[in-house]
């Protein structure tokens, strides 16, 4: 890799998300599901890439970010997607992604992609490795209001599955949001979602996903890719504010990585768990709260009835997304870090 890689990096309340698009690698594939396959096995050189611009000294053990892709073949009677997107992680390709679709949102109008309706809200459609998803961004006199990522049908998987941790045992709620997502109160585990239990947060979530993640709840009835528990969602109760539930949560996804942000599939996951049992009315709005205090906020719509006939929603997350820098990477070729280290 001695050719520069253009990045325009963003981030979506606190949490990261570098661009590739112009220097992209595409794995082989028809859909964005079959081109993440091939990318794990270093398809295109997918997986050297994101090693290089994701590791030390060029990113750090939370970096994420996205390689922008051909979307799918277009759906009979209906319309493409703008874009494909294959999200990536120190550990590797992800399924989902919502702080990585708001901020793609936002650079798809940001630089003409898509066109922008200065005054009102347009619609960027992507396709995400668990289906077609969309961001709509909202702007006023040219500026950004929020945009909104609407996600993929979520529903819950199961409530109230025992585990034993090493703080001692606890029950823990599965749910779907374009990747499985397990939950947990952090009152129940003796802590609190602050900087200050950092550690131990990142400790018990990979504690509790690897515990679970060959579980029979962890495996997707549907899409065998979608299988394994992609995060740990540790909670606190923040009590109801005027527009419905108040929660802060931190999310351990992958192998011990934090989102920053409240976390966009993870919101959808918690979402669909909060629809579920009645605190999250169709009239309400969650307000969802970060380790760093950053907010999203949260509606639903009803989702289609699945093939065992349990109910699924369509979650809608609102944030925003700011541009942080254009950066140019390299791998010079006497370099014998090669593509980096992570220190996690």
């Amino acid at each position: 890799m001695t050719e520069w890689i253009s990045t325009s990096d963003y981030h979506t309340a606190g949490e990261p998300f570098r661009i590739v698009h112009e220097d992209s690698p595409v794995p082989p594939g028809t859909t964005v599901g079959e081109r993440r396959i091939a990318a794990i096995s270093d398809g295109g050189g997918a997986d050297t890439m994101r090693a290089l611009l994701c590791n030390e000294p060029r990113g750090h053990a939370d970096m994420y970010g996205g390689f922008i892709v051909p979307p799918n073949p277009a759906p009979e009677g209906g319309e493409a997607s703008h874009f494909g997107v294959l999200f990536w992680h120190k550990d590797g390709f992800s399924t989902a992604c919502g702080h990585g679709t708001i901020a793609l949102g936002v650079w798809a109008t940001d630089t003409g992609l898509v066109e922008s309706d200065p005054d009102g809200v347009t619609e960027v459609r992507i396709d995400v490795p668990s289906g077609p998803v969309s961001a709509f961004v909202e702007r006023k006199d040219g500026q950004l209001v929020r945009a909104t990522f609407q996600n993929v049908p979520s529903h819950v998987i199961a409530r109230g599955i025992p585990l034993s941790t090493s703080l001692g045992d606890v029950t823990v709620d599965m749910s779907f949001s374009g990747a499985i997502y397990a939950s947990v109160r952090a009152s129940d585990l003796g802590l609190t979602v602050s900087p200050e239990h950092y550690t131990e947060l990142i400790r018990l979530g990979r504690e509790i996903k690897w515990a679970l993640n060959d579980s029979p709840e962890a495996q997707h009835a549907d899409d065998p890719r979608l299988s394994g528990v992609y995060g740990t969602i540790l909670w606190d109760d923040l009590g109801r504010g005027p527009l419905g539930p108040r929660q802060r949560n931190v999310t351990v996804f992958a192998d011990g990585e934090v989102d920053r942000s409240p976390c966009g599939s993870g919101t959808g996951a918690r979402v669909a768990l909060l629809a579920d049992d009645g605190t999250l009315t169709p009239e309400d709005a969650l307000e969802h709260r970060s380790i760093v205090d950053t907010v999203f906020g949260a509606r639903w719509t009803p989702g289609p009835v699945r093939a065992d006939g349990t109910a699924s929603v369509i979650p809608r997350v609102s944030g925003t997304a700011y541009q942080t820098g254009e950066q140019q990477f390299m791998l010079d070729p006497n370099d014998k870090l090669g593509v980096g280290f992570t220190l996690r």
